[in-house]
């Protein structure tokens, strides 16, 4: 009786792992851009005001205080974008932010806050040009993150960078 009580303990483990193990290894969630605003709040169009030239005051980084998704914070997501280096060297980057459009943070005004990811990934990524949009995956977060091109309402700890494909 006792082997049998021990197969079936060694069993129900072993069952147990199984579930975890296939419950983690979900595929990582697909969002959009949209989804990093949360719903009921009105967002400036930053694209739109970034296409009409002239005034310095678009130059300045709006609505700082946007809120972020609270909700998404810890999960395992895959988020299109724009890649505007931070560190790295002519080979590979491993700090960026992920931008929603082409030449945010560059050569427009950068987005709100919620609007803008700061990646890290460790061992870092070449990345073939900044006008190719690509898709990162990894861990997001709800935390803030300073810089001299922008306020950054989201972090994300990547571990894969593709190339976006419709």
């Amino acid at each position: 009786m006792t082997l049998f009580k021990t197969a079936f303990n060694t069993l129900c483990v072993l069952s147990l792992a199984i579930i975890t193990f296939t419950s983690n290894a979900n595929p990582p969630k697909e969002i959009f851009w949209e989804d990093l605003i949360p719903k009921g709040h009105v967002q400036i169009d930053t694209q739109a005001q970034a296409n009409h030239e002239g005034s310095d005051q678009n130059w300045v980084q709006p609505d700082l205080d946007a809120p972020v998704v609270k909700e998404l914070n810890g999960q395992s997501v895959s988020l299109p974008g724009f890649v505007v280096p931070l560190e790295g060297d002519s080979e590979v980057i491993t700090e960026f932010l992920l931008v929603p459009y082409f030449g945010a943070c560059i050569h427009v005004p950068p987005p709100p806050p919620n609007q803008l990811v700061h990646v890290t990934i460790k061992g870092g990524v070449p990345i073939e040009s900044l006008y190719d949009a690509i898709v990162v995956t990894g861990v997001i977060t709800t935390e803030t993150w300073s810089g001299e091109l922008a306020q950054v309402g989201y972090k994300m700890k990547a571990v894969g960078v593709a190339p976006f494909e419709l």
